[in-house]
């Protein structure tokens, strides 16, 4: 097997682990907030609950059980944008410029929409 070969397995089994270790890591997260949520009996808010991301690692910090929630979500919505990046990568190694632009294109698409959502 040749050297190319061997080196874009690797990345494709590094692609396979972000996956892996991003749903892994939100799932613990969203189980840590669970938790919390049941040990404290509530939320963590007394009034209306955060939504924007600043806000949400502040009560992250603070161990407010909805925030340590919205915290695991929002890893799993970068779980596939990681996925996104890692590609790119992959691709400009292989020297495949069409996918790595349409790859950046897809990524600037999630960017946008991301932003667009955030405003929204």
């Amino acid at each position: 097997m040749n050297a190319k070969k061997q080196e874009m397995q690797h990345v494709e089994l590094v692609i396979g682990r972000v996956l892996q270790v991003g749903v892994y890591i939100s799932a613990l997260v969203i189980l840590l907030g669970i938790g919390l949520w049941l040990f404290k009996n509530g939320s963590g808010y007394s009034g209306a609950l955060p939504t924007r991301i600043t806000p949400i690692f502040h009560g992250v910090l603070a161990f407010k059980p909805y925030a340590v929630l919205m915290f695991g979500i929002f890893l799993l919505i970068l779980t596939p944008v990681l996925r996104v990046i890692v590609s790119i990568y992959a691709f400009a190694k292989e020297g495949d410029r069409l996918y790595v632009v349409i790859t950046t294109i897809v990524l600037v698409i999630l960017i946008i929409g991301m932003a667009i959502g955030y405003r929204g």
